[in-house]
């Protein structure tokens, strides 16, 4: 399976860079007034949103040449987390488009969003 491709320095985000936890809980609610809550999930999902700017050509290429091989949010791969180490198997990426911007030597700048996947 292809892994999330890595930054020069080594790293898989920068700063600022934000995760998320979803969790799912249904509610239902009684004439009574009572409430009675189901988990929908037994973990949270996880969401990453990956900010990297001064990328040079090479690392902006790799990342959107990984971005078209993957067909957006078609494809799976895995992810390594970036604050825990955490290596998720089954990820994809949030949207179809992605958006980058080369603005000279070493002023590249991109933004993504990965996903974990039920299964």
């Amino acid at each position: 399976m292809p892994s999330f491709p890595t930054l020069k320095t080594g790293a898989v985000a920068q700063y600022p860079s934000a995760r998320t936890r979803q969790y799912s809980t249904q509610v239902l609610r009684f004439i009574d007034g009572r409430e009675q809550r189901f988990r929908g999930h037994g973990a949270p999902l996880r969401k990453w949103t990956i900010r990297l700017t001064l990328l040079d050509e090479a690392e902006l290429t790799q990342i959107a040449s990984f971005f078209a091989a993957q067909g957006g949010r078609a494809g799976t791969f895995s992810f390594t987390d970036p604050w825990e180490g955490t290596v998720y198997p089954n990820c994809s990426f949030d949207g179809d488009s992605l958006d980058a911007e080369f603005g000279g030597e070493a002023r590249g700048r991109t933004s993504v969003t990965v996903r974990e996947n039920r299964g």
